[in-house]
């Protein structure tokens, strides 16, 4: 069996066994991260698992002192709610879609003109998206909800602009300039080869870009780029900090409503246990297209 251990000399002297596919995984996964800028989302079985044995202890304490003391079951009053929260989580989702639908759509775009040949374009551009990307989300929310009108006035007709309207273009802002960094570092990695072989065959840059370049790039951007929807997606609950009705929202006024102790944790971990559930399927699918698109440069 051929050894995986190579040697590393030091400064020292020192000679030091190095496990090359642990490297390898770390480089890809330090490369993935680069790319997205945000570490890659890692979710595991075993963390579901734990939390749903946690979740079950307590529920289980706080349904025993309720039944103890002659009150309605925590189970029961949950259940009451249950259609309201679901309604409320698929609201997250929506957001989450949308979101995501407007910042993919921006950030080809500035991610287009990254690349761009003319300095100015590429400055700016470029600052646009280093502006987003280190932006809180939280901040550009606020900015959003309470900078922005409540309703836009065109031609004498008032078209009004809901809260979680203001919430989907908030979110949308990061994602535009993340999807604008994946754009341009896929379009980067391919090889300069492949634009001198298309010039040498007359071919014209949008030529060579919409029919060799980007159709290359999808397979190299799929995998961060359904890392940053899910990320999005649990950033979903930051629109309850500005009022928009979604799960979390909607959860507060239960207990609000409630005004029971004992339903905190089993109604929070719920919640949890749903936006683990959903965005499990998605880390699983993207850990499976980033080995299955993997590039060897």
């Amino acid at each position: 069996m051929r050894n995986s251990r190579k040697p590393v000399v030091l400064h020292g002297g020192t000679d030091l066994p190095v496990l090359l596919p642990a490297a390898e995984r770390l480089a890809r996964r330090a490369g993935d991260e680069r790319l997205l800028g945000a570490p890659r989302l890692t979710l595991r079985l075993r963390d579901l698992v734990w939390l749903c044995l946690i979740l079950m202890a307590w529920t289980g304490y706080a349904e025993a002192q309720t039944v103890s003391n002659g009150g309605e079951s925590v189970f029961t009053a949950i259940a009451r709610w249950l259609p309201l929260l679901l309604q409320g989580f698929g609201f997250n989702i929506l957001i989450s879609v949308l979101s995501m639908a407007l910042g993919t759509g921006l950030g080809v775009i500035l991610g287009l003109m990254q690349i761009s040949l003319l300095p100015p374009i590429r400055l700016s551009s470029w600052a646009v998206t280093q502006f987003f990307r280190n932006a809180p989300w939280l901040v550009l929310l606020f900015y959003c909800i309470f900078l922005m009108p409540f309703e836009i006035q065109i031609f004498g007709l008032r078209i009004p602009f809901p809260d979680w309207a203001k919430a989907i273009l908030g979110l949308s802002l990061p994602v535009m300039a993340n999807v604008s960094e994946i754009v341009r570092g896929a379009v980067r990695s391919i090889p300069s080869g492949q634009w001198e072989a298309a010039e040498s065959l007359a071919f014209s840059r949008r030529q060579i870009l919409w029919q060799i370049i980007l159709p290359q790039c999808i397979k190299r951007m799929l995998p961060p780029w359904m890392n940053l929807y899910a990320i999005l997606t649990m950033a979903t609950v930051l629109a309850s900090v500005v009022g928009v009705s979604e799960v979390m929202t909607l959860a507060r006024r239960v207990l609000a409503a409630e005004m029971r102790n004992d339903m905190l944790i089993p109604l929070y971990g719920m919640i949890l246990v749903w936006f683990f559930l959903y965005c499990y399927p998605i880390a699983r699918l993207t850990q499976w297209l980033e080995r299955r698109f993997a590039v060897n440069l």
